[in-house]
């Protein structure tokens, strides 16, 4: 994807303010030889946020005439208004390893034998997995294969091919769980079990008192 970027003089809260009324995003790139400030109009970010390619994948950004390469780092939005307050971009330099998040697209659980013949339910642990690689290799999404799913079997990290190029970046458990498959009465368990507790307190209430005769009501204290 390719955006473009303007490069911004001025610096400091009141200035970001100011920019922001006429329409602009402040924003800053690092890497390379010193940090650049830049401006960027907010419609078209805003537009350019909503799509998963602008998250994920090398960017191309437009500034002064020329085209550098660039990813996206960091986003800070208005507490409620829908309003982009800021944005970080890092330079990419073809011969240095990246370090990305990249989400994951599960496919084909429909086909599976756990969904098809076993009524199970398929719950997607992990949506995206971090990754390294050289900017060559970043994929823009990781396709997952849920075809072979079956009944009480969790797919995990290990089982999935990585692209060409690409090492997964774990932290804490090596070998994390991305999709588990249970079974629909096993989904369905909890609410099943919190009814007959609903029901007790129910006829607890509607019991009539011992003898027939309805209880009396305690006397009000003088």
């Amino acid at each position: 994807m390719k955006f473009v970027a303007f490069e911004r003089a001025k610096q400091g809260t009141g200035a970001s303010r100011r920019l922001r009324i006429t329409g602009r995003t402040p924003g800053i790139v690092y890497g390379g030889s010193e940090p650049q400030m830049i401006e960027i109009d907010h419609n078209a970010l805003w537009h350019a946020l909503k799509k998963e390619a602008f998250h994920a994948t090398i960017l191309e950004m437009e500034l002064g005439g020329k085209t550098g390469k660039v990813l996206l780092r960091d986003v800070q939005m208005h507490p409620y208004k829908q309003l982009v307050q800021h944005v970080d971009f890092q330079r990419v330099d073809a011969t240095t390893k990246l370090h990305m998040k990249v989400p994951l697209h599960y496919v084909k659980s429909e086909e599976s034998q756990a969904i098809k013949f076993e009524h199970c339910v398929v719950n997607h642990v992990l949506s995206e997995i971090d990754i390294s690689c050289l900017p060559a290799d970043l994929p823009e999404f990781i396709e997952v294969d849920l075809s072979g799913l079956k009944k009480g079997v969790s797919l995990h990290l290990n089982d999935i091919t990585l692209p060409k190029g690409v090492i997964a970046v774990t932290r804490g458990k090596p070998n994390p769980v991305l999709v588990s498959v249970v079974t629909v009465a096993e989904a369905e368990e909890p609410a099943a079990g919190a009814a007959p507790a609903a029901d007790a307190k129910a006829d607890a209430k509607a019991a009539p008192a011992k003898d027939g005769k309805a209880a009396a009501k305690p006397a009000a204290k003088k």
